[in-house]
């Protein structure tokens, strides 16, 4: 095979019989576009009969470090295949070393080894990181209703300006979104509904469907969703925060209880606010329904609203703030929960924040099915 010279920062292979000499051409530098090694060794691989390797470095430009991991790529690959290497053509720098490189050979069981886990030892750990799990929530949960007591006996510590400024945060500050959501769930439930009530003459019930639909179940639903979302990952980054900053343990060293200090004036105003974001989200879903129903199907608001007033009980309006009541509980929980739980770094506040939401949902969907089953159950 014969190679014409070029400034282009390559390398090319000789055959000559049985031996194979690689020629290096331009710059091998990091800094270089260089392809490096790797398109040559996957040619070799279709000569199986190499018996020797030699290197020719005439037209070698400026090389560093990059020439030297190239280099022992090539040396490993002969090394695998048993092909003998001549290094003395090589420049006197590079040959010292690589006999450096190869002077003390590696340890054994140095490098790490990927074992392959088998499904039974998968299953056998998620076992294991499941019961950890219910034990930490469980022991959190005890340390809450412990916390629970000491406010309602009277010495529950907390600053009662801290609560205030959690229900505006999770209150009115969070209104925007509450009333986009709702108003949008309620126009879908509507015009879902109105495309197989039309089909009977029966677009009347929309005011039914959405004022049911809203008041017992999406309302506190989407509510919580948004809340776990917003105001969750919230609770759980600032407590994290807390915990990278050991503000926490600077709180337990004063004597001071995180439970009641942190978690407490964050539940209850949950606790209070929920209910009442949950009326709104009602109020606003049955707008986005009345839009629907006298902007396409010619129903007047005075229809629309006396239906409604018809469709939805008191009872109703209560199954609604009961379960928005529970879902605030349960957002609290997770988010205070994972931000104690947060490790001592930046990412861990991350993964806290993610774990959060994450939990409060599965929480809010878990105990509204539960809930609306034993509602039914009770006929209520």
């Amino acid at each position: 095979m014969k190679i014409n010279k070029t400034t282009k920062n390559e390398v090319k292979l000789v055959v000559k019989k049985e031996i194979f000499e690689i020629v290096f051409f331009g710059h091998w530098t990091k800094d270089s576009s260089n392809p490096g090694i790797e398109p040559l060794l996957n040619n070799l691989v279709d000569y199986p009969k190499i018996k020797k390797l030699t290197f020719s470095t005439k037209d070698l430009g400026d090389w560093d470090s990059f020439l030297m991991t190239q280099l022992v790529l090539i040396i490993n690959f002969a090394k695998k295949k048993k092909i003998t290497i001549v290094t003395q053509s090589l420049p006197k720098g590079i040959q010292g070393l690589l006999k450096l490189a190869y002077s003390v050979p590696e340890r054994e069981g140095a490098r790490k080894q990927k074992r392959k886990i088998s499904w039974i030892e998968t299953i056998g750990n998620s076992v294991l990181s499941a019961k950890v799990e219910l034990k930490n929530l469980v022991t959190f949960l005890g340390d809450l209703i412990q916390s629970s007591f000491s406010l309602i006996k009277g010495s529950g510590r907390f600053r009662f300006v801290d609560l205030m400024a959690y229900i505006q945060d999770c209150g009115p500050a969070s209104l925007p979104i509450v009333s986009l959501i709702s108003f949008l769930v309620g126009l879908i439930l509507a015009f879902v509904g109105a495309l197989q009530l039309s089909l009977f003459g029966a677009q009347m019930y929309l005011a039914d469907l959405v004022g049911m639909g809203m008041t017992r179940e999406m309302g506190a639903l989407m509510v919580g969703i948004i809340m776990a979302g917003r105001t969750g990952a919230s609770y759980a980054a600032q407590i994290g925060t807390m915990n990278v900053n050991n503000e926490i343990d600077a709180l337990k060293t004063m004597g001071f209880n995180p439970m009641e200090f942190l978690v407490m004036p964050r539940m209850l105003a949950l606790i209070l606010v929920m209910p009442l974001l949950c009326l709104y989200a009602d109020f606003m879903g049955m707008l986005g329904g009345a839009a629907v129903a006298i902007g396409l199907f010619d129903i007047s608001a005075t229809e629309y609203w006396t239906r409604t007033e018809l469709a939805v009980q008191f009872k109703d309006i209560l199954v609604g703030l009961f379960k928005a009541s529970i879902f605030g509980i349960l957002i609290a929980y997770s988010g205070c929960i994972r931000g104690m739980q947060c490790g001592r770094s930046a990412s861990a506040v991350g993964d806290a924040a993610t774990s959060a939401v994450v939990t409060g949902i599965i929480f809010i969907v878990i105990s509204d099915s539960l809930i609306t089953i034993v509602l039914n159950q009770l006929g209520i």
